[in-house]
């Protein structure tokens, strides 16, 4: 069964999560929410990003306010796909989409837009990675 790691910075950020676990759970991917603020929980958001993929997690959403480093850091430290979703903070979120879609060369994240659409729409962008390997994700995409 295909499974994705949705990472949030704090309790506040769970709302969204919320809406994008509603997602994967339409397209049967199973996924698990961890709370871990790069900037408060450093050891703990490097320890969940290096091990991800020996968990099985395929895909790493991460979803951010504020500085909005965790989806930039998370995919500093994993080779798995990271889908970043901006979350309004200040400035309507156009600061956290900025910090999320410039990262370095060699430290990719598959931007979304703010709030809830990016939410939604990084469910079914993980779904989309995961159907290359899983028919059954590919079948439900296609209805």
């Amino acid at each position: 069964m295909p499974k994705t790691l949705i990472l949030i910075g704090s309790k506040s950020d769970m709302t969204y999560a919320e809406v994008c676990r509603a997602v994967l759970i339409e397209f049967g991917i199973d996924n698990q929410i961890e709370i871990s603020s790069a900037h408060r929980e450093p050891e703990k958001t490097d320890e969940l990003a290096r091990s991800a993929a020996d968990q099985g997690f395929e895909v790493i959403i991460c979803m951010a306010g504020m500085a909005a480093a965790l989806p930039g850091v998370v995919a500093a430290r994993t080779s798995l796909p990271v889908i970043g979703v901006p979350l309004a903070a200040s400035l309507e979120g156009l600061d956290s989409l900025l910090a999320i879609a410039q990262m370095p060369s060699g430290v990719p994240v598959a931007t979304m837009g703010i709030g809830t659409a990016g939410a939604k729409n990084a469910g079914i962008l993980a779904a989309r990675i995961l159907a290359v390997k899983y028919p059954e994700v590919a079948a439900k995409l296609k209805k």
